[in-house]
């Protein structure tokens, strides 16, 4: 099959990546022409595991290309996927200029039948608008080609992508069209029969959304009940195992910690949000969800505020600046809460993470209290606090004895609840964690 993939951000390069591993002729487009540059080059612009080795050697072995221009990559295409950006509007819609942007190229520059796919994280309606685009170009160009929509939203983690591309839970396909029923089932089949879900293209959208929205509201909640923890003395830790073990509750997104962010929790539920008070329902829950976000957020640099009093002059060590581990993605980070709030209390910041520097770099800028270190032991070197921020495993298990030595007090304040506060305080640390009684030398 030729397919072709608009925009080579996290889902658009690992779409592409992958359908070329078994055997498609896949071409990239991106409207950044030194990005493109990058990529033919062979070199991946984020971090994500295994992703560069897929890609070049799909590359190497004539499967995969990349170009600015979309008419050039649709010459013969079988479909087309939109993988653009919705970012987070100002009011917290989200924004489809790059949706439609993508539409109107489509429609410029389509020689024949086209199966368009839109695979971007977008509200309930907008195929019909992609759609609209693509026949006003169409139109103007008087050509008679048919155009076939479908909706294919991504569920895609980073830092685990490829996996689950390759090897998902299921895939979700909204048609309305014999054709793209069957456009879909060759490019899935690779995948059993059993993890293929057609449904209309409204509620394939909607389910995107009701994903996430729901992995965030396990993730608040526990949060709320691990405030809840700090101010009555309970360990979030054991009400989470109690919790987790009912069938009907499961394990999974009950960890209390810092807050979540990334490029897909905080701006779908907001977005979801949007578009239902759009459409004339007023959704509390998902109101709640990103309020108590927002806190948890906030929750760090209280506890460790609390514990200094006066940080002016203090230097905090931060491990941890992506949202989340195994990428270098720092949007909506907890981390940048943190470190804005510390040096506008007049604290120095020292802080290290394996992939995400340069990142937090571009979005922070230069700053004279903040330094940024490669190594972990470097962050905690004449520091007064440690506060962990996201949960790489290089910070599991640590030379705490040499970080004591380093530290001008061996004090952690653990926004992600990574030790045992009995071990930590056997190590002899003083230890602040998030829903768990405090271990605090008098």
């Amino acid at each position: 099959m030729k397919i072709v993939v608009i925009g080579t951000g996290y889902v658009g390069l690992v779409t592409g990546t992958c359908l070329a591993r078994y055997g498609n002729v896949v071409t990239c487009v991106d409207v950044n022409q030194e990005r493109v540059e990058i990529l033919k080059q062979g070199q991946v612009p984020f971090y994500e595991p295994g992703l560069g080795e897929m890609m070049t050697r799909n590359m190497r072995e004539g499967r995969l290309f990349f170009t600015t221009s979309t008419q050039e990559a649709l010459k013969n295409a079988d479909c087309c996927f939109i993988c653009v950006g919705t970012p987070q509007a100002p009011d917290g819609s989200a924004n489809l200029e790059y949706i439609e942007s993508a539409a109107h190229d489509i429609g410029a520059g389509m020689i024949g039948d086209l199966l368009v796919i839109v695979k971007s994280t977008v509200p309930v309606g907008t195929n019909k608008r992609v759609e609209d685009c693509v026949t006003y170009e169409l139109k103007k160009r008087n050509a008679d080609y048919k155009l076939f929509m479908a909706s294919n939203p991504e569920f895609l983690r980073e830092g685990s992508s490829l996996h689950d591309f390759l090897e998902p839970d299921r895939v979700i396909m909204g048609i309305r069209d014999e054709e793209a029923r069957k456009i879909f089932s060759e490019l899935y089949s690779f995948l059993d029969t059993s993890k293929l879900l057609f449904m209309d293209i409204a509620s394939a959208e909607m389910a995107k959304y009701a994903a996430n929205a729901m992995l965030a509201t396990r993730i608040s909640f526990m949060n709320e009940i691990a405030g809840i923890c700090d101010h009555v003395g309970a360990d979030v830790e054991n009400v989470r195992r109690g919790i987790g073990l009912d069938e009907r509750i499961g394990k999974k997104f009950l960890n209390a910690g810092c807050g979540y962010g990334g490029s897909c929790f905080p701006k779908d539920v907001r977005a979801l949000r949007d578009f239902a008070r759009n459409a004339g329902y007023e959704p509390e829950i998902l109101t709640a969800i990103d309020n108590v976000n927002e806190r948890a957020k906030k929750s760090m640099f209280e506890k460790i505020k609390a514990y200094l009093k006066d940080l002016n002059g203090k230097v905090i060590a931060i491990w941890g600046l992506a949202f989340k581990p195994k990428t270098s993605d720092t949007r909506e980070a907890p981390a940048q809460i943190l470190i804005k709030a510390l040096l506008e209390a007049g604290a120095k910041v020292q802080a290290s993470d394996p992939r995400a520097i340069d990142e937090t770099k571009h979005v922070l800028g230069d700053h004279q209290g903040l330094v940024y270190v490669n190594d972990l032991y470097d962050a905690v070197n004449g520091a007064d606090l440690l506060a962990i921020i996201t949960e790489w495993d290089i910070y599991k298990q640590p030379d705490f004895e040499r970080i004591k030595n380093l530290m001008k007090r061996p004090v952690i304040v653990d926004g992600r609840n990574l030790y045992l506060p009995d071990d930590m305080k056997r190590r002899g640390y003083e230890y602040i964690s998030i829903g768990r009684p405090a271990i605090i030398n008098a």
